[in-house]
């Protein structure tokens, strides 16, 4: 008999932890958008956790900015980035405030609301495609900056809220390089997914990008 997942939400005790504990114990995690068009559930396929000051992969590495602020705490925030002049991220902050750390979110399955993802995800072949990515997962939840330091411990009030789930066992998270970071921040194996997922993206490594001529 297969377990209800449970609908209770995560305190903020589950994200006062350090980065690489909270990271692979959200796989299986479900987040909720409240829209106005209605609620979407995703249940958490693959993260990546950025360790701030420790972590030259980490949008704080050199410190605190008006861009990534939220980062800093305290945990249990949403942290929004925009990429490329074109693409939205989305991270949970997690750790002690004041020390920077969060974990991207890169992929997932849409358990409810898929009608209204497919709208936004016109492109997606499949279902299974909707949240691969970090990217598609912001864009398929209407994540963007106007979100960002969302409070997800704010339970009945916040847009987005993260439930108990049904945690993937030890045994089934795999780890691995993260994708596209490059240089020293390359080297941790600090991307974590659920072995044998369909919705978990592919890996690709850090490819420079040139400047146009």
């Amino acid at each position: 008999m297969i377990a209800s997942p449970d609908r209770t939400p995560l305190a903020r005790e589950f994200f006062d932890r350090p980065v690489l504990e909270v990271a692979p114990d959200l796989l299986g995690r479900v987040l909720v958008r409240t829209t106005p068009d209605g609620p979407i559930e995703l249940r958490l396929t693959e993260v990546e956790a950025y360790d701030g000051a420790n972590d030259p992969g980490s949008h704080a590495y050199r410190g605190r900015t008006a861009r990534n602020g939220v980062m800093f705490g305290p945990p249990g925030h949403v942290y929004v980035y925009f990429t490329y002049g074109m693409w939205h991220c989305m991270n949970l902050v997690c750790g002690p405030e004041g020390r920077a750390s969060a974990v991207l979110l890169r992929a997932g399955e849409i358990v409810e609301g898929a009608d209204l993802v497919r709208k936004r995800r016109i492109s997606a072949r499949n279902d299974k495609e909707l949240a691969k990515g970090p990217a598609r997962l912001a864009t398929a939840l209407d994540v963007d900056r106007a979100l960002d330091g969302t409070d997800v411990c704010a339970s009945g009030v916040s847009p987005l809220t993260v439930l108990t789930g049904i945690p993937v066992s030890r045994d089934q998270v795999l780890n691995g390089p993260r994708t596209g970071v490059s240089g020293d921040g390359g080297v941790h194996a600090w991307r974590f997914w659920t072995a044998g997922d369909p919705t978990v993206s592919p890996y690709r490594a850090h490819v420079p990008r040139r400047r146009s001529t």
